[in-house]
């Protein structure tokens, strides 16, 4: 076995949820929801001391709450003094990226112990603005800078995705549900009844986690049926498929070589070995990717992961999945060969446990320690960024992997031009016949449609997309699942409409 100043370990664990019922009193700010779940983390390794000697503290970005260094106001608070603190920026696959570096970093002799947090505050956040009280000014959060942060436009997509409308999850992760339906050859009605028998047992398993922001079941027909507590978002997910955002929630994990967690005295009952990882990134624009029924990236993240550390796939007792839309799970349930039966987490998922963002992931890290202490021998933790974009897998164990850390943090890119089709507006005059690759429609909240999305095929090969005119109903109908008809593979008319062409109108085939 490798020098155990080399194995790296996770040997404690913490996470809250905080003020639910969203009031002022309660109302905590994310660097004290971080605090809290740190000392949480030290507490269950029974090593307080710990947290004073960490030489890396990393946190996942908090989108709720704009801090220039939260790291190093952390650390002030800890009575640490490390040698290296960073924040990554926004994605939800940094989770498993950062416990992947930190335990490379253990494993070549760069780190001893490390401090992973993440924290959010958008359910306090938001109840506050909206009573007209100042975080910063009237409950004294951080203001340096405070306030909510602001976001580039750039980040959202590419410019030909702004121009298509197509800058949200809620409307970017249906083109790829939608797709991946048509593809497996799924009416809609069965591809919802997936969605939703996997979201139902997501619930059953949020309702016995004690950091789950909504902690009750929820049964198939409650998912799948959209009504006034169930809006329709984007076909086809109504609101509980949706990743829930508004939440306040906090975690941390240390991260130590086992001659570490030797040294102070932790319980071997305690202790989880980081056998290795593997991260992959696609095209950030989805427009330029070949295939909306599937994600290259996490293929290669899952399945080099798994080679590296010489697992098969029967061997893995648990599996916890990013899901801030059923397409992910989906995508990893049919990556690994698995049946539609199971149900691949023992956190929760994003819409029953919450979407605190970028850091649900680091959550699911803290299920799976727990699960592995309860008797389990292998875990894998799968996390998502950005519209399918960047993927990260980590596999955890109860004992030693026989060769050590087994993992490559640094993500390999899977993006390519092969099968790519050229990119362009529909011509001028005439409406143009189109086959639809992908489409989506949105609902506003008086359940009407609003505004739909397409992604075509010409006949010549190339590929047309666009968004609808806010309010053009006809349009929004053709490409509508209400009739529980498919849409995906059907002919269409397109023509571009208002100023330079900014917009597609749409209609049936003659």
């Amino acid at each position: 076995m490798p020098d155990e100043s080399q194995l790296p370990v996770l040997i404690g664990v913490g996470q809250l949820r905080n003020n639910p019922e969203r009031t002022r009193e309660a109302a905590r700010e994310p660097l004290d929801l971080a605090e809290e779940a740190a000392r949480r983390a030290a507490k269950d390794a029974g090593a307080d001391a710990l947290l004073t000697a960490v030489d890396t503290i990393t946190a996942v970005k908090t989108s709720s709450w704009a801090y220039g260094d939260l790291p190093s106001l952390l650390a002030r608070r800890l009575g640490a003094s490390p040698s290296r603190v960073s924040t990554t920026t926004v994605g939800g696959h940094w989770p498993a990226a950062v416990l992947d570096a930190a335990a490379a970093e253990i494993a070549d002799g760069t780190s001893r112990a490390a401090l992973l947090v993440g924290a959010e505050a958008q359910a306090s956040v938001s109840a506050l603005i909206k009573s007209g009280t100042d975080p910063a000014g009237e409950q004294g959060w951080t203001a340096a800078p405070g306030g909510p942060p602001a976001f580039d436009p750039d980040d959202l997509g590419s410019p030909a995705m702004q121009a298509a409308g197509l800058i949200m999850p809620t409307r970017v992760y249906p083109l790829f549900e939608n797709r991946l339906r048509y593809a497996l050859g799924q009416r809609p009605s069965e591809a919802d009844a997936w969605s939703a028998r996997l979201y139902a047992a997501f619930s059953e398993v949020a309702s016995r986690n004690p950091a789950a922001w909504r902690p009750t079941p929820r049964t198939v027909d409650d998912i799948v049926t959209v009504g006034p507590d169930n809006r329709m978002v984007c076909e086809p997910y109504p609101l509980s498929m949706n990743a829930m955002p508004h939440v306040d929630q906090a975690v941390a994990v240390l991260v130590t070589s086992l001659a570490v967690a030797r040294e102070y005295g932790i319980d071997e009952d305690r202790i989880v070995h980081v056998w290795g990882g593997a991260g992959a990134s696609d095209s950030s624009d989805v427009l330029a990717r070949p295939d909306f029924a599937r994600s290259a990236a996490l293929e290669s993240a899952l399945h080099r992961c798994l080679d590296q550390c010489g697992v098969d796939v029967a061997q893995l007792d648990i599996i916890d999945v990013y899901s801030c839309f059923p397409v992910v799970p989906k995508l990893v349930i049919r990556a690994l060969g698995l049946t539609e039966d199971v149900v691949p987490t023992v956190t929760g998922g994003h819409s029953s446990f919450g979407g605190p963002l970028s850091s649900y992931t680091l959550h699911g890290v803290v299920s799976v320690v727990e699960r592995l202490r309860a008797g389990a021998e292998v875990g894998l933790v799968h996390a998502n960024g950005g519209y399918l974009t960047d993927q990260h897998v980590v596999l955890l164990g109860r004992t030693p992997r026989g060769g050590g850390y087994a993992g490559t943090p640094d993500p390999v890119s899977t993006e390519t031009r092969d099968g790519v089709p050229v990119l362009r507006t529909p011509a001028d005059g005439d409406a143009e016949q189109v086959v639809v690759e992908t489409a989506t429609v949105e609902y506003g909240r008086d359940d009407a449609p609003s505004q739909a999305f397409l992604i075509a095929r010409a006949q010549d090969g190339t590929r047309i997309c666009g968004q609808i005119r806010p309010g053009d109903q006809e349009s929004a109908r053709v490409l509508s699942l209400a009739s529980g008809a498919e849409v995906v593979g059907r002919g269409v008319r397109v023509s571009p409409v208002g100023p330079e062409g900014t917009f597609l109108r749409v209609g049936a085939t003659v």
